[in-house]
Formats: structure tokens, sequence, C-alpha cells
């Protein structure tokens, strides 16, 4: 017999993965609900990909909603710098003041 077919894994074990699961695409979900409501579906798709490599970057899987609503936080960051350096490069800088 294959040592993979003796390993089981246990109960606790798959029933965990899917509770991770199950708050890491609600709160994608509702991240990606948000932004495109807000922002459209361009910033929607680059969001939901900054908070995927967000989530790849942590050390460990979040064990609580808090902390998963912290990936968001930290994204929602750089959403905002992203919205920001865009309105910056689009309006017009006045070089002298106007007088009425």
């Amino acid at each position: 017999m294959s040592t993979l077919a003796r390993y089981k894994a246990s109960k606790n074990f798959s029933s965990h993965c899917a509770d991770f699961a199950t708050l890491a695409e609600r709160e994608l979900a509702a991240f990606f609900h948000a932004v495109t409501e807000l922002f459209g579906s361009e910033q929607a798709k680059m969001s939901a990909e900054d908070w995927l490599q967000e989530l790849i970057e942590i050390d460990a899987l979040p064990a609580s909603p808090r902390e998963w609503t912290l990936i968001t936080a930290r994204v929602s960051s750089r959403l905002a710098r992203r919205l920001s350096s865009a309105s910056q490069l689009t309006e017009p800088y006045l070089t002298e003041p106007q007088i009425a």
C-alpha cells in the first residue's frame, strides 16, 4: 500500500479549510461588489487581483473574519492611492492664481 493511500485527512481539517474558503469568498465577493458599484469593473478587477496578491504574501491564512477584513483594508488603501494618482494626472493645474 502506498503512503498516499494510507493518509487520511482529519474531518476537522477539511471542515476548517472549508470555513477559511467561505470566509475568503465572502470577503472578496463583498469587496469586489462594492468596488464595482463605486468605481467600475476595471477598478474592481485590479482590486481583486491586489486582494489575491495580498493573500498570497501573508505568512499564514487569516483565522478570523477580522483578519480577512484587514486584507481588504490594505487593498482598499492601494485602491485609494491608485484613484488619487489617476485623478491628479487628469486634473488641470493652475500655474497662476485667477483674478476675478
